[in-house]
């Protein structure tokens, strides 16, 4: 839930209510994907979501993996992950490599444009093996509390008088520019009894989700139109009244579409619904 999500949020309104509806990897397994996606509703990057449920199912069969390769070979988990599951988790000697963790080492090694393996690497042989797991961790709150983006307090640095790129330290530090992708949406609302049509989204965006049907747009029956963000994508979406779906249609009551597993692309449509 943390993957690129504030750790305030995820405790507010979605670990709780998690582990209390699956205690267990069986619990999780044995849940269907759909109701899943409901509880993950309004976190967005789902497919998160839909790799946990996969791991569990497997997990539920095999048993929780215990090497770093096992963890990979899960759907979703990376090198990351699975390194910190196994020094945190399981306490093993491996080294762990986040964000603040690479930036670090970039510095301590004077790494200039390294690549992500030669960063592992060092990180491999900079290890303490007898103390793996403190020493992963203070390298943590080295890169996030001493070490930072920008002004990184180096007088402070326990690594100081050893750090190779304490002279120069932003050199070590660069920003991926993000390119949005411009996208517009033409969104159908059919309403009947209270409750509102969705259906099955196939698109690699959402899928898996409910989401309302895309249409052709007729002018006259233009509602509303709202702005969106999600990943590389910046959305303009456009509501309009609509009495043909040709898909199959999955009634919600409006009362309760909250408990459905829509988006938040979808969840901002509602104000204009409701």
């Amino acid at each position: 839930m943390l993957q690129q999500t504030q750790v305030s949020r995820v405790l507010e309104h979605y670990y709780p209510t998690f582990l209390k509806r699956y205690p267990t990897i069986n619990d999780l397994a044995e849940s269907s994907l759909d109701e899943l996606l409901a509880l993950w509703s309004g976190l967005g990057y789902y497919s998160r979501a839909r790799n946990l449920h996969k791991s569990a199912s497997i997990c539920k069969e095999s048993g929780l993996p215990t090497s770093v390769k096992q963890w990979m070979a899960l759907p979703g988990i990376g090198r990351y992950t699975a390194s910190a599951i196994c020094s945190f988790g399981l306490e093993q000697e491996v080294s762990v490599v986040d964000t603040n963790i690479a930036r670090v080492l970039k510095r301590y090694f004077a790494l200039l444009d390294a690549k992500d393996i030669t960063i592992w690497s060092y990180a491999d042989k900079f290890l303490n093996k007898k103390e793996s797991k403190a020493h992963n961790l203070a390298l943590m709150d080295l890169g996030s509390l001493i070490c930072t983006p920008k002004t990184p307090l180096c007088r402070l640095c326990p690594l100081q008088s050893s750090c190779q790129g304490r002279e120069n330290p932003e050199i070590y530090i660069k920003k991926k520019k993000i390119i949005y992708k411009e996208l517009e949406l033409f969104l159908g609302v059919l309403v009947r009894e209270n409750k509102l049509a969705l259906v099955k989204s196939k698109e690699r965006l959402y899928h898996s989700l409910l989401t309302l049907p895309h249409i052709d747009p007729i002018e006259e029956n233009f509602i509303a139109k709202y702005k969106h963000s999600y990943t590389k994508y910046r959305i303009t979406a456009k509501l309009y009244h609509t009495e043909e779906i040709n898909e199959e249609i999955h009634w919600y009551d409006l009362s309760q579409i909250e408990n459905a597993p829509i988006s938040n692309l979808t969840k901002k449509a509602l104000k204009f619904i409701v």
